[in-house]
């Protein structure tokens, strides 16, 4: 029987960079560490079951240039391995601590298997290479991974062309070299769209770009399928809105699966249970914080939890990605009776929350692609790119500002607490333009103007401005504000006197070494309008 519709699972892959080699141990740096072991080596785990098993699954996947920039580096893989080796060391701990224990020592051995398993996936099966693995994945047809911007940057709130080309540029480059093809869709940071961002992504080739639901939902004129099928901006840009009924279901902190209480309490640790002299070597900072190691479920509304049940919580899993797949099919079943294409759910999520914040996150998700694959016959897995190139004319109108987050617009980026960033952004912006104009024969200026350029990039990531609304780690989102624009308007001092300090210029570069082949006259104005003249043409 041939489907009646296509769900499209999108998966965001993303953390700031976050490297600090002038630290012992970062906070900063035990994110990306936490990821790598909770989210994205169980996906590149998951994938390899699945080609395996000759399962058919297509996921579509971000991975930021930030990230992958992250992945890449050998400084931090060093210090990820030593990570892990810390972590089986006290695991082993654990299983000794908790012998007596008939509850947790299950647990404790699980977890001593989770990380001497992931050392060993880490360094001898992808050799410490994850983007490599993604991109082999992608190849083998699992997964469509599409671009995003340089540096996760806001684009609705840049008042200069040349900022939204170059964040889309420096990422469709960055993906370029790492992937190995062109790519093909373009993950808007925090979905964040504004007219005229589709001039740039038209520029750089991308096909496709996906928005909050009101970013379809409320284009001129309205759309004839509101949010399941693309719609075109006037120059050809595709455009997904996300689907609410399946993002509620997972995000909903009241209604979604995650919160179900045979799951994993992320919250309870042992950094935090046990003696502090026992877990400060294992502790991301100073202060106490999480390791990893959590022996309780939710259990409820209540500080008194429960043993957690890893049994429970995959059947529980499994239930869920039954029921996930089931509304799918009669949600599908009653829009397609209203068109004549075959409708797209899009399921966009941040791939973090499947296994770092949602333990059993992975596991669901595999489920559900056995599931559709084979318990039904209504939907099939798909990715936007495979929706164009079926269903290849479509609606044009004009989409709508929209972001995701609070009431899905600009508030959680401009609040009174982090909007006066943007007088700054704005400033190195404008004079990165008229630094993009210099001519240099002196390979020391040229890097200086590159090294410029990295600072104005890293300081536009929205992840500062984002941290600084939610309140967690706020002097820390505000150090790397400043820092990178009084970085910038240092290295701009010294090439208008025509005098780099190498000294100071190389330790910029050696502490923040992203995009090694950046080149500053992407933010020459004529660049631009040559690009888009070639492009047209």
């Amino acid at each position: 029987m041939k489907p009646k519709g296509m769900l499209a699972l999108v998966l965001h892959a993303h953390l700031p960079y976050v490297r600090h080699p002038e630290y012992e141990k970062s906070i900063e740096e035990h994110w990306l560490f936490e990821a790598i072991t909770e989210t994205y080596i169980p996906l590149l785990a998951m994938f390899h079951r699945l080609d395996r098993d000759g399962v058919p699954c297509r996921i579509t996947m971000s991975l930021t240039p930030t990230l992958g920039s992250l992945l890449q580096d050998e400084f931090l893989m060093d210090r990820y391995t030593d990570y892990l080796k810390r972590m089986v060391i006290l695991t082993e701990k654990e299983l000794e601590r908790t012998r007596w224990q008939p509850e947790i020592y299950p647990l404790a051995q699980m977890y001593y298997g989770i990380y001497t398993k992931t050392l060993d996936i880490f360094s001898n099966h992808y050799q410490r290479d994850l983007v490599t693995a993604f991109r082999t994945f992608q190849e083998k047809g699992l997964v469509e991974i599409i671009a995003s911007a340089a540096t996760h940057g806001f684009l609705p709130l840049m008042d200069h062309p040349q900022a939204v080309n170059g964040q889309i540029g420096v990422g469709v480059d960055w993906y370029r070299s790492s992937f190995r093809r062109d790519p093909i869709g373009l993950w808007l940071p925090e979905c964040g769209y504004a007219p005229g961002i589709e001039k740039a992504l038209r520029d750089h080739d991308i096909c496709y770009v996906i928005t909050d639901t009101h970013g379809v939902l409320h284009s001129t004129p309205k759309p004839r399928y509101a949010i399941y099928a693309p719609v075109l901006s006037s120059n050809g840009i595709a455009f997904f809105g996300r689907d609410g009924e399946s993002s509620k279901q997972v995000w909903s902190a009241t209604e979604g699966y995650p919160g179900d209480y045979d799951y994993r309490d992320f919250y309870r640790d042992i950094g935090y249970d046990c003696d502090y002299e026992y877990v400060k070597n294992f502790l991301p900072g100073h202060d106490r914080g999480h390791t990893g190691v959590k022996y309780h479920r939710i259990t409820g509304e209540t500080m008194d939890k429960a043993i957690y049940c890893p049994e429970n919580a995959r059947e529980k899993a499994a239930s869920h990605a039954g029921n996930f797949m089931f509304n799918r099919e009669k949600q599908i079943e009653h829009v397609a009776t209203h068109m004549d294409r075959e409708p797209m759910i899009v399921a966009p999520y941040d791939a973090e929350l499947f296994g770092h914040w949602w333990f059993e996150g992975p596991q669901w998700l595999e489920f559900l692609i056995r599931k559709i694959a084979f318990d039904q016959d209504t939907i099939k897995l798909a990715t936007p790119g495979e929706y164009l190139e079926r269903y290849p004319r479509n609606q044009v109108v004009q989409p709508s500002m929209s972001t995701w987050g609070n009431n899905g617009y600009n508030e959680v980026w401009l609040d009174d607490c982090n909007d006066w960033v943007y007088r700054h952004l704005s400033l190195i912006a404008t004079e990165m333009v008229n630094l993009a104009n210099i001519e240099t024969d002196d390979p020391l200026i040229a890097r200086g103007l590159n090294q410029a350029l990295r600072e104005v990039l890293l300081a536009q990531s929205s992840d500062w401005a984002f941290i600084m609304k939610a309140g967690t780690m706020v002097s820390y989102a505000e150090y790397r504000t400043k820092i990178h624009v009084h970085r910038f308007w240092r290295l701009h001092e010294q090439i208008m006197q025509g005098q780099m300090d190498s000294r100071m210029l190389a330790e910029f570069e050696a502490e923040n070494s992203i995009f090694p082949a950046l080149d500053y006259r992407i933010y020459r104005v004529n660049r631009m309008t040559a690009g888009s003249k070639a492009q047209i043409s």
